[in-house]
């Protein structure tokens, strides 16, 4: 069987949370499967990491798609490849599906939460060398859509996840939450039984407890100007992950608690809401309290998780939450928004706030900075919680899947 996979996210520089998922089911899909043959297609020149995880398995090729536009790779180059010459299966872990493609497809849906609080996304415009393309290319998908969508980020998202129910033989869910959230935003358009809950994991083979010397861990944090103890956050920075909120609690936390001598780290890439974070920095006069050094190298990333005091992650959605396991594989205390699908993925391993109060917040983080024996507690319920989950199994349980079709 020939199974194709859009690799174009596990091909990034910037991984995220959906870009990592792409890059490790691959990886492990290349370290299980020596039966199939996978075409891996990209939309740029495949990066060193992406050849060097599947160059042990002769069954993987990579199929660099050249696209001389700056949008729409998906919808025009790999829907004119699957025309051409398309695989037995097409799996698209983490994007659109293409107009067209083979029967059996498969797509993993992480989140729809941008149907629910759409004021947490930033419609950006199309990408286009000359702004009277762009308006043809608007054009073009209002007539193409009968008025009902635009071309901007927003719309597109609206536009392919409801394509993607309708013509995905199988959608991946990533959680129980998120295949309940797909059910209830879109009645009608799917039914149960075409969703799989397959978790996400992580890099176990990184993300644990380290020991390694302390002039190690002191060249590290000082690459990033990161300052012991600390407060650590990883992902977007951004209104969806209500790092505002986050900002503006740790301000009233050193406004109640002067003692509190801990910093703020908030390792990721700026998004949608970055602007209002930096405002309320210079509003509390965080500036030598709150740590920004940008998206960090992975390899980079435990030595930093292991030298936090605490983890929060004050997310107002998520379809996992990827560190979170990250956090709790490291042996560090956490704090997460009491959401639905952090319980699913954090259990009790977790101290949970209520995200909408600043103040619970605060107080949230002052007890998991003080509290040592919940502390302990914490450390010991999250090494164990994290053994259910693995990207091993994710790749296994995904294959299983495409094997049934």
């Amino acid at each position: 069987m020939i199974i194709g996979i859009d690799a174009s996210r596990a091909n990034l520089l910037h991984k995220t949370g959906t870009e990592w998922y792409s890059f490790y089911v691959i990886k492990n899909l290349a370290e299980i499967d020596k039966e199939n043959i996978y075409w891996l297609y990209v939309n740029q020149e495949p990066r060193p990491e992406l050849l060097a995880i599947v160059k042990s398995n002769p069954n993987f090729s990579i199929k660099f798609l050249h696209w001389p536009f700056y949008s729409f790779w998906t919808l025009g180059r790999l829907t004119l490849e699957m025309l051409w010459r398309r695989p037995d299966v097409l799996f698209i872990p983490a994007h659109a599906l293409p107009l067209f493609g083979p029967r059996r497809t498969v797509n993993t849906i992480h989140d729809v939460a941008f149907v629910r609080e759409h004021n947490l996304y930033r419609p950006t415009k199309v990408k286009t060398g000359l702004v009277g393309t762009r308006n043809i290319i608007n054009f073009l998908v209002k007539v193409l859509t009968f008025g009902r969508y635009h071309s901007d980020s927003v719309d597109y998202l609206y536009w392919s996840t409801a394509f993607s129910l309708s013509h995905a033989k199988k959608i991946i869910a990533v959680s129980e939450f998120t295949k309940q959230d797909i059910l209830s935003l879109y009645p009608g358009k799917i039914t149960a039984d075409k969703i799989r809950v397959i978790h996400n994991g992580y890099n176990d083979k990184i993300y644990r407890r380290l020991e390694v010397s302390p002039e190690k861990t002191a060249a590290i944090l000082d690459k990033y100007a990161i300052e012991a103890p600390f407060f650590l956050y990883v992902g977007r920075l951004e209104k969806k992950k209500n790092i505002p909120a986050l900002v503006e609690s740790f301000g009233y936390l050193k406004e109640t608690h002067p003692e509190i001598k801990a910093k703020l780290v908030l390792i990721g890439d700026a998004g949608f809401g970055y602007d209002e974070i930096k405002y309320i920095i210079e509003e509390f006069d965080l500036n030598d309290g709150v740590i920004m050094p940008g998206w960090v190298a992975e390899d980079d990333l435990p030595y930093i998780l292991n030298a936090a005091a605490a983890f929060v992650f004050p997310s107002k959605h998520e379809g996992f939450g990827i560190p979170v396991l990250q956090a709790l594989a490291c042996g560090i205390p956490t704090a997460v928004s009491d959401l639905p699908v952090l319980r699913e993925v954090a259990g009790e391993a977790v101290l949970y706030f209520d995200h909408h109060d600043r103040v619970a917040m605060a107080e949230a983080l002052l007890r998991i900075f003080t509290d040592e024996d919940l502390r302990q507690t914490l450390i010991v319920k999250g090494l164990e919680q994290v053994k259910k989950f693995s990207w091993r199994r994710c790749a296994e349980e995904t294959l299983d899947l495409i094997k049934s079709l």
